[in-house]
């Protein structure tokens, strides 16, 4: 029997290595500005085009490369940081494997340029992992490498890249981890030859207004905590400032940027009684730890991250977060959904308390049997037929029957046979999806036009991201303005109402959508919009809405699945009824 096993060619290798290292654009970037970073630069230049597609390019000015170490660079697992194995476990620079460049240039088209030790500045092109040429440079400082037309030597991999809306905001995300975590660095960022950031080197503080708005300003309220396990410091925002989404959530270690679950519910956690059901809090927290006492080699993306004490490391975030908001005398928010009824007026304070009367129902009978009649007369009630014929909702003596809601999340009713329980948020949702993509396709989007103009401050980030789907949030029934940095929305799709619009824009500007063509972005924006507007679980509904839910849904093309697919009611017959209590 011949042999099987073969060992793979270099090229291949490589290109199988890429798709760890280099899942998109932004990952090239990831890992180009930590070279840098890891080379002392002062000042790092990032050129983007087309989102990254077509163009990477990353100018620092730090230490550079030999013509030598320029070559060792593209050789897999060639790297300066580390010596042995016993180095992973110390590791404080942000790279060591020695596999980016390497599989970066199997998958792309790159130049580099370099000088070091006051030598002649050298030059390499290199495709797809093949050396084209080389020669003497006249770059005066550190490197520079261009990225082109990633992923040109394997078609099915850039055929899975989404469009320039999403692989620019993964690039934006991966650029303000970096920027925020090196203040002392300069930072200069072009997309599209326009300059979107210059970020001066600066203190921590200044470096998240630079980036964030100075609306952020008032709201970071600095921790700093030092133990013999950690020191903690950096910043958390005011619960005023929370948000829907974590966009502002910001943990690193050791300047890396990492997620960690278990160090989100400690600082989540410091926040009770703070937040608004549905709303996570910011925070921009820098963890310094001994390199000894963490494992950063779990994940090839190095954004996790296994702690050798993990409960002590939770308690002290807890309580050094909690301190902070304590110094600051952030306290619980005040619950202004209460009943006004509790209310106590000022002249009811000045008057004297009185006796309360007693007052005794004589025809009172507790042992008192209803009759069947009397019964029916607390559970009827009327209901409109159903236009659609899936569900009748009338019994046989053609009575229909009352609609109730339990636990404030689902609205029971019935048909002849069966007891239907809906789930009223995803309800509501499948109801505006519809009508939402309706209007959209047919072009007859209902706006309301506002008497004054909603304005909304946008980070750069947002605007740049708003500039590449404008056409979108016309069609769905926005009329927007932006001046500078301030949007100006003067119309809004009917059924929004005008204290969701915030967080409607910033929901749209932080999802994953194409925008390849007309389906994909009009279902998205009816997606976001339904689950935004829609009724959620815990609101109570008086009758007339919980008609217009059962009504309406099943009135709907789908009314069996929610917009994400999602069952949306059960039904139980009578033999289903029954089995429960037959065991």
């Amino acid at each position: 029997m011949s042999d099987i096993i073969k060992i793979l060619p270099s090229d291949v290798s490589n290109k199988i290595a890429a798709g760890e290292v280099v899942q998109r654009p932004s990952s090239v970037l990831k890992e180009l500005v930590e070279n840098s970073i890891d080379a002392n630069s002062t000042k790092i230049q990032i050129i983007i085009k087309d989102a990254g597609k077509n163009l990477i390019q990353v100018i620092d000015n730090g230490k550079g490369m030999s013509k030598n170490d320029m070559h060792l660079s593209f050789i897999k697992h060639a790297t300066s940081k580390i010596n042995k194995i016993e180095d992973i476990f110390s590791i404080s620079s942000m790279g060591f494997r020695g596999e980016a460049l390497a599989a970066i240039s199997s998958v792309s088209m790159l130049e580099m340029e370099s000088i070091n030790d006051n030598q002649n500045g050298h030059f390499i092109e290199i495709n797809g992992g093949e050396l084209l040429r080389e020669k003497d440079s006249n770059i005066q400082e550190g490197t520079s490498i261009k990225i082109k037309n990633i992923f040109y030597n394997v078609p099915a991999r850039r055929n899975f890249l989404k469009s320039d809306f999403v692989e620019l905001r993964h690039i934006l995300d991966v650029f303000h981890r970096l920027a925020i975590s090196h203040p002392e660095i300069e930072f200069s960022f072009i997309n599209n030859e326009e300059e979107i950031f210059y970020l001066k080197q600066e203190s921590l503080n200044k470096r998240i207004i630079s980036i964030f708005g100075d609306k952020i300003r008032e709201n970071l309220i600095p921790i700093n905590e030092s133990t013999q396990i950690a020191n903690i410091s950096g910043f958390v925002l005011k619960p005023e400032f929370s948000k829907k989404s974590r966009s502002n959530q910001f943990i690193f270690v050791n300047n890396r940027f990492i997620k960690s679950q278990f160090i989100n519910h400690s600082i989540s956690t410091s926040y009770d009684g703070l937040l608004k059901d549905g709303y996570y809090p910011g925070y921009f927290l820098f963890i310094d730890i001994d390199p000894t006492r963490i494992d950063v080699n779990v994940h090839p993306n190095k954004t996790e991250i296994k702690f050798d004490d993990d409960q002590n490391l939770y308690s002290i975030i807890n309580s050094s977060v909690k301190h902070c908001l304590g110094i600051y005398q952030v306290s619980p928010v005040l619950d202004f959904d209460k009943d006004p009824s509790m209310d106590i007026s000022y002249d009811q304070v000045k008057s004297q308390p009185t006796s309360p009367s007693i007052e005794i129902n004589s025809d009172f009978n507790p042992f008192k049997v209803f009759n069947e009649k009397e019964v029916n007369k607390v559970i009827d009630n009327d209901l409109a037929n159903s236009n659609n014929n899936i569900l009748n909702l009338e019994d046989d003596n053609n009575h229909t029957l009352k609609i109730f809601q339990i636990l404030n999340k689902f609205i029971v009713s019935t048909n002849k046979s069966s007891l239907i329980i809906i789930n009223q948020n995803l309800a509501h949702q499948r109801i505006l999806y519809e009508s939402f993509l309706k209007s959209i396709f047919e072009n007859s989007v209902n706006s309301q036009k506002l008497v004054f103009p909603i304005e909304l401050s946008l980070t750069k980030k947002q605007l740049l991201l708003y500039n590449k789907i404008i056409d979108e949030f016309k069609s769905i029934g926005f009329d927007i303005i932006v001046r500078n940095n301030l949007m100006l929305i003067e119309s809004i799709p009917f059924g929004i109402e005008k204290n969701n619009v915030e967080e409607v824009i910033e929901n749209i500007l932080n999802e994953d959508f194409n925008t390849s063509n007309d389906f994909s972005a009009s279902d998205f924006f009816a997606k976001r919009l339904s689950k935004i507007t829609s009724i959620k679980s815990g609101q109570k509904l008086n009758s007339d809405e919980q008609e217009y839910i059962v009504n309406h849904l099943f009135s709907c093309k789908e009314p069996n699945l929610s917009p994400d697919n999602k069952q949306i009611f059960i039904t139980l017959n009578k033999n289903d009824i029954e089995n429960k209590f037959n065991g």
